[in-house]
């Protein structure tokens, strides 16, 4: 499993926690302790984690936009919690190629999710990323690598 990946999955799994208590003091210090992990996969879980919590509002409210016969609030945790952390991803992460982004967030979410996660999330993240404007660029991206590849 690639750093990134890890990251990924521990940043879940705070987030899935933030979003139930809307805070991360007193248990996220024992949360690292009980999950040591690489330094590198820690630190790119706790960027997540930070643009996550600080972008809460902008990233339910493009969710809540593009999630047809959906309201942010009635998903399931879990696929909520990995589309705020590919929708942050895609906005904020320029660096991450948009297809890493969504086959990362779909791998993910059917590990942690139920059967119908995968897809959810997979529709959802196409539409944001072919629709909203702010992802023109990455959308050309991906497009131009998946025909060149």
């Amino acid at each position: 499993m690639s750093l990134r990946r890890k990251g990924r999955e521990l940043a879940l799994q705070i987030l899935y926690q933030w979003d139930i208590h809307r805070d991360t003091s007193g248990w996220l210090e024992d949360f690292w302790a009980q999950n040591p992990t690489h330094s590198e996969a820690k630190t790119f879980a706790e960027g997540l984690v930070d643009g996550v919590i600080t972008h809460a509002g902008e990233l339910d409210s493009l969710l809540g936009r593009y999630a047809e016969h959906w309201t942010v609030h009635r998903m399931a945790i879990t696929d909520r919690t990995v589309l705020r952390m590919a929708v942050y991803e895609l906005l904020y992460e320029p660096d991450i190629p948009a297809r890493v982004t969504l086959n990362e967030a779909i791998e993910v979410v059917k590990v942690f999710g139920d059967e119908q996660s995968g897809s959810f999330v997979n529709g959802i993240l196409d539409r944001i990323l072919r629709e909203e404007p702010r992802l023109q660029g990455k959308a050309r991206e991906a497009v131009t690598s998946v025909t060149h590849d």
